[in-house]
């Protein structure tokens, strides 16, 4: 940002009225790519989740949880993201944003479970809440004048304890029975604040990306930053949603 801001002190008007208008259209890509992937998501996830014929391949009605094709599905997004650092170097980026939708329409299906636990009017209320949260959180991180680069390895570091805790937890309650009392609550609780944190962190981030390279002119590499932006942002959301379904939600 500093760059940016010394650029309107030294009177290049023109230069930076150009990365005005180039800011706009690239954040434009950015929330429109993301979009398009939550409406994947959710449309994958209610065609699963709605019809019960299908969903019995993934979700056992008897046992409360996931079949082996079921964990499968749980899983595969986290390996579409660790694919999704050798897709953006090596491929372009009209086939970076084509595996960015395929891995939208993943991720709907291992979380199609919620249509079939929570009531369509909880899910919508989440949503809402949601979408109202997130709406906020980015114009925060897009329009404040701090400088929050240096959230990034605090949240990263809160995320991956989050998700150590929760294996944690998991591990306690399905091999030994143990489960304390307002642990999850909590958990949850703290990766919520994670991923509100990453939204504003994240929607920084890209501005300040663009604004770094937008005068050397590369649009490829402009346009596969706004998919992997698009990515960052999709995460922070459905993660948001997810733990504010859990907090909202009541189950059918």
């Amino acid at each position: 940002m500093a760059e940016y801001q010394t650029m309107r002190s030294q009177g290049m008007a023109g230069s930076a009225a150009e990365i005005d208008q180039g800011l706009r259209a690239h954040m434009n890509k950015v929330y429109g790519t993301m979009s398009i992937g939550l409406l994947i998501t959710f449309a994958a996830a209610w065609a699963v989740g709605a019809n019960p014929a299908i969903l019995q391949y993934l979700f056992s009605f008897e046992t409360g949880g996931p079949t082996i094709l079921g964990w499968i599905a749980m899983f595969a997004p986290l390996g579409m993201i660790f694919a999704f650092g050798a897709v953006i170097t090596k491929a372009s980026a009209a086939a970076a944003q084509t595996f960015f939708y395929a891995f939208a329409a993943v991720m709907g299906i291992s979380i199609a479970y919620i249509f079939a636990v929570y009531t369509g009017a909880s899910i919508v209320q989440a949503f809402l809440v949601t979408s109202i949260a997130f709406a906020g959180l980015s114009t925060w991180g897009y329009v404040t004048k701090r400088d929050i680069s240096g959230w990034g390895a605090f949240l990263i570091m809160g995320l991956i304890g989050g998700i150590v805790l929760m294996l944690l937890s998991f591990a306690l309650s399905a091999f030994w029975g143990i489960v304390i009392p307002g642990f999850d609550l909590a958990l949850s609780a703290l990766l919520l604040l994670v991923f509100a944190g990453l939204t504003a962190y994240h929607t920084q981030a890209i501005k300040q990306d663009y604004v770094d390279h937008a005068q050397h002119g590369d649009s490829e590499w402009l346009a596969k930053s706004a998919i992997m932006g698009a990515l960052n942002l999709y995460m922070s959301f459905i993660n948001m949603f997810l733990i504010i379904l859990s907090f909202l939600g009541n189950r059918e």
